[in-house]
């Protein structure tokens, strides 16, 4: 990876998300995980991209003071997008259950904004995929809720787990995205961020 010189920079994830970190070490990134507690409350006005960039730049801002010339601090924020409803992580499982119901049998856009911060300077960038759900029986929502406990996710789902085999007729736009993370878009926007 020192062909694109991120080995000379301090690369930090202020995520806990599992799928983020495994998505920047498959991209030969080594990150160190540093986590600042942030309220993810945001303002009512906000729609589809515009949530999930504020929340990025929220947590990216923690780290003011704390980054030195070389770090690099990478922040996401993913979102669920449907009939101009936000679904965030579900609470319990009948929240869990009502996300599954509105996403049956219809299109919803997942939103990925995604925050680069150095001492000096701040950048943000959104991706969008829409993703085609078929028509899920209650016994399938249930199967999944009980055994995959989906409530770490945006709109109570992984595209990369049981539902998103079975359920997903067809995507638009980065799949990864979908996971929680942009990879290619992520890639070409630090690159051009450390230049």
């Amino acid at each position: 990876m020192s062909d694109f010189k991120f080995s000379e920079y301090h690369l930090i994830l202020a995520s806990k998300s599992p799928r983020r970190h495994y998505l920047l070490q498959e991209l030969g990134l080594n990150v160190d995980i540093q986590i600042k507690e942030v309220d993810e409350s945001f303002p009512e006005n906000l729609k589809a991209a515009e949530i999930p960039l504020y929340l990025c730049q929220k947590k990216a801002d923690a780290f003011d003071g704390f980054l030195n010339e070389n770090s690099v601090v990478i922040t996401a924020d993913t979102i669920v997008w449907i009939d101009g409803v936000v679904l965030n992580k579900p609470t319990d499982k009948s929240d869990a259950e009502r996300m599954l119901k509105m996403l049956s049998g219809k299109m919803h856009e997942v939103y990925t904004g995604v925050c680069l911060k150095s001492k000096n300077k701040r950048h943000s960038f959104y991706s969008c995929t829409k993703v085609y759900f078929k028509k899920l029986s209650a016994e399938e929502i249930g199967y999944y809720i009980d055994n995959y406990k989906p409530y770490d996710k945006a709109g109570a789902y992984g595209a990369q787990e049981w539902l998103g085999y079975i359920g997903i007729e067809k995507i638009e736009g980065s799949y990864f995205n979908v996971m929680g993370l942009p990879v290619k878009e992520l890639f070409e926007q630090l690159q051009d961020f450390i230049k």
